[in-house]
């Protein structure tokens, strides 16, 4: 299927890129706003391969428990040539350094790769060693190498937020973001953009990792009701070679808002299905779900991290919050108390914009959800 929209963010992102290097890009949103299809558009099919290479690491559905397993994510390895072993053995006598600059692997990457190429010996070293800054001297080593054969390297990293709590010598998000800082600010020599829908993390970091000039945010939210009609016109067209009524298009906007994957989902299943009842089940799916975490808080006590306290939450509390919305999509986030809203954010319930510091559901469909659950509380 054609891409579709999103032509203001393409035009934001590739301006970006063809600046020089000077600050991380948060590309962040509500879940399934379409972010990663976005980031892949850009780096697949409106990028020169000729002049870029991008090191695209999807941490989604990667389970990451340890630093030896993000290394494994982050590196591609490849067994050296005898050649390379004497160039890495010099190299580690002269400077006391891993890194294998000249490689022929190395001279050979260009578009698109999903991890960084490193020889077998090496990363078994920087594993043994569990030393960051020797990890961050190799990748910089790479990125200089590339940049010498005439290209500009760009880092991309999605759902970054799970190595979020990984310990090495203190957090090793923090020691990654300064490198980051590195890279960008200081260096000016590689692009980094990180995806993530968890914008409690990318406050936190934000914060605590003093990135106060330099970083960025790029909103990719759900699309607005204009774009939505046309997005169900272009879906129509292209799955059910048919339009639909203005009155359907209204229908399906008033149940699921401008979530693409959910405005997808509904065309698709017109294929075999009734409009009206395809609505209606996804609401009553989306009810249940709300019924069931509410009725959960009844057995359960929950709990949320704020700063370093932990602070244990009352249901009548989190079902005040949600009743803040039976009249509105958006409200500032100093209506709901921290811990309550942090708590619903990290259950996914509502999203948290950092930038306007407001919270909304987080899509159409939940907030149609807590408006009929909540009807009579």
């Amino acid at each position: 299927m054609k891409f579709f929209d999103r032509e203001k963010e393409i035009h934001k992102i590739l301006s970006i890129i063809e600046g020089e290097p000077n600050l991380i890009y948060f590309i962040y949103g509500p879940i399934n706003s379409g972010k990663t299809a976005l980031i892949n558009e850009i780096i697949n099919n409106r990028l020169d391969r000729d002049k870029y290479v991008v090191f695209y690491i999807n941490l989604r559905g990667i389970f990451i428990s340890k630093y030896d397993d993000f290394m494994e994510v982050l590196f591609e390895v490849y067994e050296e040539s005898f050649i390379d072993k004497v160039k890495r053995l010099f190299l580690s006598l002269i400077n006391d350094s891993p890194d294998v600059i000249k490689s022929s692997t190395l001279l050979n990457i260009t578009g698109v790769v999903n991890a960084i190429p490193i020889p077998k010996n090496t990363l078994n070293e920087l594993l043994k060693g569990k030393e960051v800054k020797n990890v961050f001297r190799y990748i910089t080593n790479v990125l200089m190498r590339i940049k010498k054969e005439g290209k500009r390297p760009i880092i991309i990293i999605d759902e970054l937020q799970k190595i979020g709590d990984m310990k090495i010598n203190g957090f090793l998000i923090y020691e990654l973001f300064n490198y980051f800082v590195d890279l960008t600010k200081e260096l000016h020599l590689c692009h980094v953009f990180c995806l993530s829908s968890d914008s409690l993390f990318i406050e936190r970091v934000y914060n605590e990792a003093m990135l106060e000039n330099r970083a960025s945010y790029i909103l990719v939210d759900d699309f607005d009701k204009e774009t939505s009609l046309k997005f169900m016109d272009f879906l129509s067209e292209e799955i059910l070679n048919k339009k639909l009524s203005d009155e359907d298009k209204e229908l399906i906007y008033s149940y699921v808002g401008g979530k693409p994957i959910l405005i997808e989902t509904v065309i698709n299943s017109l294929r075999y299905e009734n409009l009206e009842d395809i609505l209606e089940s996804m609401l009553n799916d989306e009810i249940s779900k709300l019924d069931m975490f509410l009725e959960i808080l009844d057995y359960s006590k929950p709990k949320v991290e704020v700063g370093d306290e932990i602070i244990e939450l009352k249901k009548e509390d989190i079902i005040k919050a949600l009743k803040l919305f039976k009249d509105n999509y958006e409200i500032s986030k100093k209506e709901i108390p921290t811990p309550v809203y942090i708590y619903l954010v990290k259950r996914n319930i509502l999203f948290l914009n950092p930038q306007k510091r407001i919270l909304k559901p987080q899509s159409f469909l939940v907030w149609n959800a807590i408006k009929k659950l909540l009807n009579g509380h």
